[in-house]
């Protein structure tokens, strides 16, 4: 892939699951598409993958495939709603959770194939702290957090932070709180978690906003759906559109703009000394 722009690499990642982070990724991903950027969504939760299902999209190939030598990166990719490209992963196969870190620079490696010119990678990650996630978090130019008003969320979220900060270097995080009863909650919830960081990481977490409680953003998870196109009025909609706006001032990390990776050459060396 032959580009000299920089490229907007964002890891939308949470401490435990049920945070949302799915649903985050994906109307995060068709929002910024609708500001005319090219967008493509990597399902990173290699084992237990659902962008696809929740989406309703119907996918014979995923990464197994590309790591198995059946295809190419290009041959998996589907397209979405909103216009963003998706690269689908594989639910179900224990081997994809437990990639070594030789197949995860594969993988990395991969997108260098691709023919299309990319504004924003969006990096949906699986919960918790395993090698696939604190790779992809330490490769993508920003680490997206996501929270919600539960204590295990904001625990489990400090100890993400934590690992990639101690563990990985990576000293910058974006937040935002989802499913909350008030922009005030959510704002609560950030300097919840930003006064133990304070106290204990040196770290820098930026507040991007709240996505409300609405039953609309329900209705859409069951009809396979973005609230952002099948209730673009809706509270939670008008959300995303505002967290999308907020994401798209952050300036792409000059980093990324080589020729031929998504990811610097040496952030991956640095996974590989983890593994």
């Amino acid at each position: 892939m032959q580009r000299k722009k920089s490229i907007q690499v964002i890891a939308v990642t949470s401490g435990k699951g049920g945070a949302g982070k799915t649903t985050v990724a994906t109307n995060l991903a068709a929002n910024l598409s609708r500001q005319g950027k090219s967008v493509l969504l990597l399902d990173a939760d290699l084992g237990l993958a659902n962008v696809d299902v929740m989406l309703g999209l119907q996918t014979q190939f995923n990464l197994s495939h590309v790591l198995d030598g059946h295809c190419h990166l290009a041959d998996i990719v589907v397209n979405g709603p909103e216009g963003i490209r998706i690269v689908p992963a594989s639910s179900g196969l224990q081997k994809m959770a437990q990639l070594s870190a030789t197949e995860h620079l594969g993988l990395i490696n991969s997108f260098s194939e691709l023919p299309w010119s990319v504004d924003t990678l969006i990096i949906d990650t699986a919960a918790g702290i395993n090698n696939t996630v604190t790779h992809f978090c330490q490769a993508a130019g920003e680490v997206l957090v996501v929270l919600c008003d539960e204590p295990a969320s904001l625990a489990d979220s400090y100890a993400l932070i934590k690992v990639l900060n101690q563990q990985y270097g990576v000293k910058r995080f974006q937040m935002m709180a989802n499913r909350v009863a008030s922009e005030e909650k959510g704002f609560e919830l950030y300097k919840r978690l930003l006064k133990t960081t304070d106290q204990f990481l040196n770290v820098s977490i930026n507040y991007l906003g709240s996505i409300p409680e609405d039953d609309y953003l329900r209705r859409a998870g069951r009809m396979q759906k973005l609230v952002t196109s099948a209730y673009p009025h809706s509270d939670s909609a008008r959300a995303f559109a505002r967290l999308a706006a907020e994401v798209g001032q952050l300036a792409p990390n000059d980093e990324l703009g080589g020729a031929l990776s998504f990811f610097p050459e040496r952030k991956i060396q640095r996974q590989t000394s983890h593994a």
